[in-house]
């Protein structure tokens, strides 16, 4: 068991050797919440600022052979879920949460990226919402994978409302559906106390790769340091915003975020 008083945060996700997304991303994310990160990665990805080419994914096996010695080792406070693409994944992670119970589990359902490659398998849906939704502290899709999930169309709050209380009813004991895509970006969040509407100015800027995997991470760190998840959301967003804003301009597609932005304090 770790003596540090740093809260250990797993991220469980695909590599992005452009370090806007995945594993690569959420460990620069919890470093800034100033937790200690650890990395399972469940997918080698091929990809840039502009495009995904293609993917290698992780046996089961291999992806249990991660996660074992970490459990053994760590005492982890709370585990953000990112790219799970194939339903053998989705039953290594789960048969590892289920013999490790933790106390907070973020599940950010990744289904496309941006330039459209599909991250996942039509039976890895099916099983990710089947056996992973239910042991989920919060799943944070955005409108389109809700859309993929529920089958509802979202263009507007109802239909947000009506697809998040649709999630809830899948299992995880809370929906915060990210609405950052739409002209006023709203997050609405569906939990035990009801419905809460998180409401930002819209921050214009094509550098805005990996932002779900940064509120998601964001969200599992604040988790792991105690807040509530009430408490956490508009932290997380205000998080994202200054990342979005203090975006380094790199690449020549959807830019990578700043996720140490210049003026973040926790």
């Amino acid at each position: 068991m770790s003596r540090s008083n740093k809260p250990v945060v797993l991220a469980i996700a695909g590599f992005d050797p452009s370090a806007g997304a995945g594993v690569l991303a959420d460990i620069k994310t919890i470093s800034a919440f100033g937790c200690y990160g650890l990395g399972v990665v469940t997918s080698l990805t091929m990809q840039n600022t502009q495009e995904v080419l293609a993917a290698t994914h992780q046996a089961g096996e291999t992806i249990t052979e991660q996660l074992r010695p970490l459990f053994a080792d760590f005492e982890i406070a709370a585990v953000k879920i990112g790219m799970l693409p194939t339903a053998e994944a989705v039953d290594a992670v789960v048969s590892i949460l289920r013999t490790n119970p933790v106390s907070h589990i973020v599940v950010d359902p990744i289904v496309q990226s941006t330039s459209g490659y599909d991250l996942i398998e039509k039976d890895a849906l099916a099983a990710l919402i089947k056996l992973l939704f239910p042991l989920a502290s919060v799943v944070t899709p955005n409108w389109y994978e809700a859309e993929r999930i529920t089958g509802i169309s979202v263009r507007d709050e109802t239909s947000a409302e009506h697809a998040a209380a649709a999630i809830q009813a899948l299992g995880p004991r809370a929906v915060l559906l990210t609405g950052g895509d739409a002209v006023s970006p709203t997050d609405l969040l569906v939990d035990n106390l009801g419905t809460a509407l998180y409401r930002a100015s819209k921050v214009y800027s094509k550098h805005t790769h990996g932002t779900g995997c940064a509120l998601a991470t964001a969200l599992a760190c604040l988790l792991g340091l105690g807040r509530t998840l009430r408490e956490s959301v508009p932290v997380a967003k205000q998080y994202v915003c200054g990342a979005i804003s203090a975006a380094p301009g790199l690449g020549r597609g959807r830019g990578p975020l700043n996720h140490f932005p210049p003026e973040w304090t926790l």
